[in-house]
């Protein structure tokens, strides 16, 4: 989408917003079970919960370019109370977004917290935003799709294969459209894959679950959770470092505080 295309409304956000917005799905706990409870973060006690449990956000974003209206991840899919209308395309419209809006979905991998939203609730043969193009890890893709259940769901996903609006990466690394980076970073999940996105004299890191909260960049911690606890744990050291050189903003995805960052502020 050139800038000449923007629309009024999201020239507006982008000024207004300076073009990151988290679109919060709420706090939940989980655990072994890799089900997601939700939270209260007033009323309940993470204590009360399973043993293990980790306390989360699941925090979309979206970001707000020259070119485009990009969307980070794509939450857990999730319908209002009422069943009507898709959390995702609720909280878009909240903060003054259309869906159709929307034109690039970056995915860094395909866990259900991340990719439940990719498809429609009630349909999931189609893509959740209608005129965005998918990219998403093609090596990714087959692993979810094999492996399954708990953590991943495949009927969400399986859409990804034969939709004209994906963009199937193949590369360990690579640009999208001059100004966007990814990497394979293969720490969280084996084909997990991190954005770098380099716009107005800006860099704007998004590492997703190698990334997830504030508190694991500053501390040096090997997740249980992840497929390569030291490869993980290394890349957030790096990427911190680097970041904090830079002044990279940091979006974390998974941070009940503190959704953005900016380094050296």
């Amino acid at each position: 989408m050139a800038q000449q295309h923007i629309s009024g409304n999201i020239s507006a956000l982008l000024k207004a917003t300076g073009g990151i917005i988290p679109l919060s799905e709420g706090a939940f706990t989980i655990d072994a079970s890799k089900l997601f409870v939700p939270f209260n973060k007033v009323a309940d006690e993470l204590n009360e919960r399973p043993t293990g449990s980790l306390l989360v956000e699941i925090q979309p974003f979206v970001v707000i370019t020259e070119k485009d209206v990009l969307l980070l991840d794509a939450g857990l899919g999730f319908c209002d109370a009422g069943g009507g209308k898709m959390q995702l395309h609720q909280n878009l419209e909240r903060a003054g977004i259309k869906p159709e809006q929307v034109t690039k979905v970056l995915m860094t991998h395909l866990h259900k917290d991340h990719a439940g939203g990719v498809t429609l609730e009630g349909d999931h043969t189609q893509l959740s935003l209608p005129n965005a193009t998918y990219y998403v890890q093609k090596r990714e893709l087959d692993f979810a799709l094999a492996q399954g259940a708990p953590s991943f769901i495949p009927d969400e996903i399986k859409a990804l294969q034969t939709s004209p609006q994906v963009q199937l990466l193949h590369n360990d690394e690579g640009t999208i459209d001059d100004y966007i980076t990814y990497r394979h970073s293969g720490g969280h999940a084996p084909h997990h894959q991190v954005f770098w996105i380099r716009d107005g004299g800006r860099t704007i890191f998004f590492g997703g679950d190698e990334a997830p909260q504030l508190q694991q960049m500053k501390v040096r911690y090997k997740a249980r959770y992840d497929h390569d606890g030291q490869k993980a744990m290394e890349l957030r050291q790096q990427w911190w470092d680097q970041g904090r050189a830079k002044g990279w903003q940091f979006l974390f995805y998974h941070d009940v505080k503190t959704p953005v960052y900016t380094a050296g502020s």
